[in-house]
């Protein structure tokens, strides 16, 4: 039987924020994983947001070539994913937890179902499981943590748990003006049985249960929302970590000096972000610390730990269960999230348009007993668009030319030492100025903006948490040059092949 692919997934989640890399974390179960598997230190998104990351795990194609090229942006339906792939070759696909595969709007031409007022139709959701974008099975809802738009199948699993006043514990929508927020960071009231870490804990195991009964292989991903801003969270996670033991990350004097017009806009008192108005203004991009106490950023990046650990603990359950259906030996496990987080770094907290490690680079550990080598740590790199045909590879199918990504099996199995020596990176939050492409190799990192002659070189081994930007250096001229045309060639060799050639005319 070929291998079960159960996939896990947080949201805006920073790669130092596991047990194995970071002491001051308590994650036993993501633990387990990295002691059970590998641990690769150099994995990547293929974009800084939600929605254009999320659609390329499920295409193995970047943004810019799937169509979701930011959130608020659809992914159109009649994309090829891998669960359609994997249907073809038997497998049972579901999706529990966070989709934002489509805006919070919906109009002729780019329909959603991810839109108010349709999120709280909960008729409209106790009808709708799927198929949808390749998933046989779909549960799933679209809030942060208290946030509004609380809904969906996560609301109808709350009151058949009992929960009838869930809307109490969730911002009302219509947005209330008179109903004061929850405090972030805080204590959410909301019972941790209630909790969506739950829900996605107790049906990812119940969709896993019914593939087996039913003697298919599962590609089952569970989607976690958290740990998302804004940071609450119910104790006793939330007091789990003292905010005196946080070490935030910080803005070095000077160090935005050499750093692009955007950049230094942020440290500025009365930041003019006219020119980058649709990226900024809309969502809160790059919130800067200094509008912040350094206790603030401390109690947030307390809440922040608290809010993996609990995740994490409803990870240790969903690992458990496979050890319980005897399935834990057939099932390759993966963990990651779509994309990083600043907490403090470089002066900035939540996520943005700047391509720093902190944003781009992802934590991600793999398991296959007998497969992958157990207590491994590797920096040979990875990006999320190479799940798709990792997954079919591992599934004995075939890896279609349009998917952009490569086949990290015999990386992730120890038979090769990397599959790319590059990954790259796009981001297109606003059609023309916040519109760049940062390639990345082992040592350095290049970064270009659109119609601009300014941009990014950092080598990440002298200066790997990113405080001098080498674009104009002249000891760096040879450096940039040689970046320049290694990006050149990657962005021909990353074009896909839909269709073969099959005459020669």
């Amino acid at each position: 039987m070929p291998p079960n692919i159960l996939l896990i997934t947080s949201d805006q989640q920073h790669y130092s924020t596991l047990g194995s890399v970071n002491p001051k974390i308590k994650t036993p179960a993501l633990d387990r994983l990295a002691a059970q598997g590998t641990r690769f230190d150099r994995a990547y998104c293929p974009n800084p947001l939600s929605s254009p990351s999320r659609s390329s795990i499920i295409t193995g194609m970047y943004p810019s070539q799937h169509g979701c090229w930011t959130i608020g942006v659809k992914l159109p339906e009649d994309v090829p994913t891998v669960g359609q792939h994997l249907h073809k070759l038997g497998y049972q696909s579901s999706l529990i937890g966070k989709a934002h595969f489509q805006p919070l709007a919906s109009q002729p031409g780019s329909e959603s179902i991810e839109c108010q007022p349709l999120l709280r139709d909960l008729d409209f959701w106790r009808q709708f499981h799927g198929p949808w974008y390749g998933f046989d099975h779909v549960e799933t809802a679209r809030m942060h943590t208290c946030e509004s738009h609380a809904g969906q199948h996560y609301a109808l699993w709350m009151e058949e748990k009992g929960l009838t006043n869930w809307r109490d514990f969730f911002d009302p929508w219509p947005p209330d003006p008179s109903v004061k927020k929850r405090p972030s960071p805080g204590v959410w009231e909301l019972p941790d049985e209630y909790h969506y870490n739950r829900w996605i804990q107790e049906r990812t195991i119940a969709n896993i249960e019914a593939s087996i009964k039913q003697g298919q292989p599962f590609f089952s991903w569970a989607s976690f929302f958290d740990p998302h801003y804004p940071q609450v969270t119910p104790d006793p996670w939330y007091s789990m970590y003292d905010p005196a033991d946080m070490e935030p990350g910080t803005l070095e004097e000077g160090e935005m000096e050499r750093m692009p017009p955007a950049h230094r806009q942020t440290v500025k008192e009365k930041a003019d972000f006219s020119a980058w108005a649709e990226s900024f203004a809309n969502h809160g991009y790059h919130s800067h610390t200094k509008s912040r106490d350094r206790d603030w950023l401390r109690r947030t990046m307390a809440a922040y730990y608290g809010m993996v650990s609990f995740m994490d603990d409803s990870v240790g359950h969903i690992l458990t269960a496979l050890d319980r259906l005897g399935v834990a030996d057939n099932t390759i496990v993966i963990y990651s999230t779509d994309h990083g987080d600043f907490l403090g770094q470089h002066g900035l907290h939540m996520k943005g348009a700047f391509h720093y490690e902190d944003l781009i680079r992802i934590p991600m550990l793999v398991r296959w007993p007998g497969q992958v080598p157990a207590g491994r740590s590797s920096t040979a790199m990875q990006s999320l668009i190479d799940l798709a045909p990792t997954f079919l590879a591992a599934a004995g199918g075939t890896v279609p030319g349009q998917m952009q990504g490569v086949n990290q099996m015999p990386v992730w199995t120890g038979q090769s030492e990397s599959a790319r020596d590059h990954v790259m990176v796009e981001n297109r939050h606003q059609p023309t100025k916040v519109h760049l492409r940062t390639y990345v190799n082992e040592r350095y990192k290049i970064t270009l903006y659109r119609g601009q002659t300014y941009g990014e070189l950092f080598d990440l081994v002298e200066d790997p948490d990113e405080r001098r930007n080498l674009w104009d250096a002249p000891a760096a001229a040879a450096i940039k040059c040689e970046m320049l045309h290694r990006q050149a060639l990657a962005e021909i060799a990353r074009e896909p092949t839909r269709m073969p050639r099959i005459a020669g005319a």
